[in-house]
């Protein structure tokens, strides 16, 4: 049922390094997450396509490496589309995506315990109500364990090169863009907790 010791304390460690990397790049933060849904504060953006390049070239190197393996999910249509609207309504309404929540309840943001209560509620229902799931949502656009280099043939490093390469640019633009929508002072969010929601301009 559960891992072996090791790859449980590993597990720990990863979690605990992460949810610190999260506390230092400020997107704990109820004022950074919000500032993000108001296109004000682009860190909630920049941190996590980060996590995404880095992550993702970390992987198939150690997987180059024969130090780990790759576990694909099935794309299934179904689940992608209700998933993505239960993620992105909870979102909105909390504030934190579950990952920024858990981290934001470790650094003791009370608000965070309620959406951390409510994944574990959601994650019980969804125990419940798993086989009909199966049967009905989770049929719908079932493709399997499909990714791009299954369907192009090419080398997985080409789309990591191009990501690496599309999050560049992409940082480059909204860093322009911010400068000049600013009048050349650079918009970010005050982190007080006094005012959660409150932003700052500074030069």
């Amino acid at each position: 049922m559960f891992d072996t010791p090791d790859k449980l304390a590993l597990g720990l460690i990863t979690g605990v390094a992460f949810g610190f990397l999260l506390h230092k790049g400020q997107v704990t933060k109820f004022s950074t997450i919000v500032g993000q849904f108001l296109l004000k504060d682009f860190t909630v953006l920049k941190v996590m396509l980060t996590a995404v390049v880095v992550g993702g070239i970390g992987v198939y190197a150690l997987h180059g490496m024969d130090l780990a393996s790759l576990h694909i999910k099935p794309l299934i249509l179904g689940g992608v589309v209700l998933g993505g609207l239960i993620f992105g309504v909870g979102m909105a309404l909390l504030g934190y995506c579950p990952g920024t929540g858990v981290a934001a309840m470790a650094e003791g943001s009370r608000h965070a315990i309620f959406g951390v209560l409510g994944m574990l509620v959601g994650a019980a229902v969804y125990a419940e109500v798993a086989a009909l799931m199966k049967a009905t949502v989770l049929q719908i656009g079932d493709f399997g364990k499909l990714t791009f280099v299954d369907v192009t043939g090419l080398s997985p490093w080409v789309f990591l090169a191009a990501l690496a390469v599309g999050a560049t640019l992409l940082f480059v633009a909204i860093e322009r863009w911010q400068r000049g929508s600013s009048g050349g002072r650079k918009v970010t969010a005050d982190h007080s907790p006094a005012e959660p929601g409150a932003l700052s301009a500074s030069s």
